[in-house]
């Protein structure tokens, strides 16, 4: 729920962050014409004003029309926000396992089981975690310990790829829209010429206009979610590979623990 509600508020952040970005730009724009047209009236030379990026994206993002951009726009920012909120949540879930391991090993050695598992719950992360059940169990055997661990392994998995699914499907929905905005310009094109009974460059340049926005604005949506989602999909892995490791070196200390050599 707290994760849900966190990608909620960092969406809505986006969404105001925008409308001020859109508004400052209006402003800017309407200060712009306002100058234009007094130096006119009072017949003084005219002024070149340099468009901004910003104003430049905004008018582009209008005249793709405000149906598919509207929804090609939602998901760039539920993707982006779904993916800055895995970025935190696996940078935070990111462990020194090898500290961890000999701060385990340490303790069993002075106190125990129960110190093991205090020091387990004193740290953050899935390794820990993973650490924890092992040792909850090791009092029963060390192959309980080590379904423990397996099973409560796939578990802390589940918790790391919780969303990701979403980008993905936000980075095929993106172009997917984009290419639809082209058919249906298109088609606006085609009629346009139908209707007028002649082919004329000025009847079928608005259509085909906004066929190449859509196109353009879906595919940059993609390219961002692509990248983030490549840099989640490589931190899970990170987190997987390390989890595993530091499994097989806790069984290896658990035996070493039941055997008495620690």
């Amino acid at each position: 729920m707290k994760r849900s509600l966190s990608i909620l508020f960092m969406a809505v952040v986006m969404i105001l962050g925008m409308s001020s970005t859109a508004t400052a730009t209006t402003t800017t724009t309407n200060a712009a014409v306002a100058s234009i047209v007094t130096a006119q009236d009072q017949d003084e030379p005219k002024v070149e004003t340099t468009v901004s990026f910003h104003q430049e994206l905004k008018k582009r993002f209008i005249e793709g029309g405000p149906l598919f951009m509207s929804i090609v726009l939602v998901c760039l920012i539920l993707g982006l926000a779904i993916a800055i909120e895995r970025i935190i949540y696996l940078n935070l879930s990111t462990t020194n396992s090898k500290k961890l391991a000999a701060d385990v090993e340490e303790a069993l050695k002075s106190g125990g089981i129960e110190a093991a598992k205090d020091v387990c719950r004193n740290t953050k992360g899935p390794v820990a975690s993973i650490y924890y059940q092992g040792l909850d169990r090791a009092d029963e055997s060390v192959e309980a310990a080590e379904k423990a661990v397996v099973a409560y392994g796939g578990v802390q998995m589940g918790q790391l790829e919780k969303n990701v699914s979403w980008v993905s499907l936000f980075i095929a929905l993106a172009p997917m829209l984009g290419f639809m905005g082209t058919v249906i310009g298109m088609i606006k094109s085609f009629d346009s010429i139908a209707e007028a009974g002649t082919m004329e460059p000025a009847l079928v340049a608005t259509g085909i206009k906004v066929a190449l926005l859509t196109t353009v604005f879906g595919l940059i949506v993609a390219i961002i979610l692509q990248v983030f989602y490549n840099y989640i999909v490589a931190k899970i892995d990170s987190i997987v590979n390390d989890m595993e490791d530091a499994s097989i070196t806790l069984i290896d200390i658990l035996v070493d623990y039941k055997s008495g050599k620690l």
